[in-house]
């Protein structure tokens, strides 16, 4: 009974077997008839020499930020800004208790107004003493007085001359008290040095300032300034003065920046040196992250527009004409952008000729049209 049933299953194997290579070959032999798509423009991939970049990160800062202090000790009696006010250079931030030095500024005019009489008077005291000797001068020239008389009123002409000098010392003296005074007066109302912005208040109302002992941070607007560590590698490469790209993640926004500084000196720790860049731009703020991208080298590259490179779901490529017209979906690894442009990394290699106009009607496996071709 088993041998029957052994026998019937391979008598039907035999009879399915003809018609399985049957079908095979109306397959192979059927004629696959595809589309054809005219009016598409195509280039040459030819590639270009780029910058290389090295790509690394950076916090904005303000070139210029200043610490505000004191020159006097005093109790705050006024403040005049808050933190994120923008200030003009000589702007009052904050005013000091000034009665004393108030007390000061009016015993230096007292003590001026005082040794100014005292000027005018001997001011005329020694005109008087002058027109009295040249009187006697002459008296004794007719033998009216005696030499004795001469000398004492040459004697007093010298002491009238001495004490208008003495009392003119003593206006010059007074003066420079009333203005030091003044300058004290100074000391008690504290000003902006730059342009810029407050952005740290280290003093309350009330409170005593001391001198040297910072009150206001400012920090100047008008320019930025990145540090970023690049690696120790290309320390011989980094140059001053080269140009640098730089993005805004939080705006989107792109700008130049130029490196104003190397700093040789290799961190043991990050094994990067110092690089700072000056960069100027609307909508920069102290704190910000960026990135940054510095040129270091030369290099050979594949670049396309990004309006010819197609998604498809996950998968990346664009279209690719071969010899004899067919249109395919070539699959590419993309590398750095280079402003509209990206890299191609794998999937392309120079002279193959790429679709770059009508891309909305192109099918992969299509034929291009000779005669439409570019």
């Amino acid at each position: 009974m088993k041998r029957k049933i052994v026998r019937v299953s391979i008598l039907a194997s035999l009879a399915l077997l003809p018609v399985g290579c049957g079908g095979e070959k109306s397959r192979e032999g059927s004629e696959v008839k595809r589309p054809v798509v005219i009016g598409l423009e195509t280039a040459i991939v030819s590639p270009v020499e780029i910058d290389d970049y090295y790509e690394t990160s950076a916090t904005v800062k303000a070139k210029t930020e200043s610490l505000v202090a004191a020159r006097m000790m005093g109790t705050v009696t006024d403040i005049a800004v808050r933190e994120g006010d923008r200030v003009k250079a000589g702007q009052l931030l904050l005013a000091l208790d000034d009665r004393d030095v108030m007390q000061k500024i009016n015993a230096a005019q007292a003590a001026l107004g005082e040794a100014e009489s005292a000027l005018a008077s001997a001011g005329k005291e020694k005109e008087l003493a002058k027109t009295t000797f040249e009187r006697f001068s002459r008296l004794y020239e007719g033998k009216a007085l005696t030499r004795q008389e001469l000398d004492e009123a040459q004697t007093r002409k010298n002491v009238a001359e001495f004490e208008y000098e003495r009392y003119r010392e003593m206006v010059k003296r007074s003066r420079a008290s009333l203005n030091e005074a003044l300058v004290y007066q100074d000391f008690t109302r504290v000003s902006s040095p730059v342009d810029g912005v407050v952005s740290k208040k280290m003093i309350e109302l009330g409170t005593m300032a001391m001198p040297g002992v910072p009150l206001f941070t400012i920090e100047d607007t008008s320019s930025f300034r990145l540090e970023t560590g690049v690696d120790e590698s290309l320390v011989d490469q980094v140059k001053k003065g080269i140009t640098v790209d730089v993005t805004i993640p939080a705006t989107r926004m792109s700008l130049k920046g130029v490196v104003s500084d190397v700093v040789p000196a290799v961190d043991p720790r990050t094994r990067n040196f110092l690089v700072k860049i000056e960069v100027k731009g609307e909508g920069l703020q102290s704190g910000m992250y960026v990135n940054v991208r510095l040129p270091v080298a030369k290099r050979s590259a594949i670049l396309l527009p990004r309006d010819i490179i197609i998604e498809k779901g996950q998968l990346t490529g664009v279209y690719t004409i071969g010899s004899d017209n067919l249109i395919t979906y070539r699959l590419v690894r993309l590398g750095k952008k280079y402003g509209d442009k990206r890299e191609i990394l794998t999937g392309l290699n120079p002279g193959e000729k790429v679709l770059t106009a009508g891309l909305e009607r192109a099918v992969d496996g299509a034929l291009l049209q000779e005669g439409h071709a570019q």
